[in-house]
């Protein structure tokens, strides 16, 4: 979360692979390192602020796990932004990201 925070596309470059598959609504499916870098860019250029406040890690078993998660902030021209969601994990061996899917409470913030 802390890389996530940052905001720097760098600092999470070290998550993904080309093998890495995630699906952040509304967003179809990606898969590959640069495909989810460069749509972590375009999250990033929506808001003026955001962070993201992890509540609780539910392990699942086989390197998977579900986070309950809070994100806010300041969307562009569109004001204040809070959002409660749930992401599901699977990490490798190595510790990158094979898949990340997220589930969010309210999408309306992305219409």
């Amino acid at each position: 979360m802390k890389d996530l925070n940052s905001l720097n596309i760098e600092h999470l470059e070290k998550w993904f692979t080309d093998e890495s598959t995630i699906w952040i609504p509304p967003s179809k499916e990606i898969s590959g390192k640069n495909r989810i870098l460069a749509l972590f860019r375009a999250i990033f250029r929506r808001y003026d602020s955001i962070e993201w406040q992890v509540f609780e890690i539910f392990p699942l078993g086989n390197q998977k796990y579900f986070y309950q998660t809070t994100s806010y902030g300041t969307m562009i021209n569109q004001g204040v932004y809070e959002n409660n969601f749930c992401t599901v994990v699977h990490f490798s061996e190595e510790g990158k990201i094979i898949y990340l899917s997220d589930y969010f409470k309210d999408t309306k913030a992305f219409n």
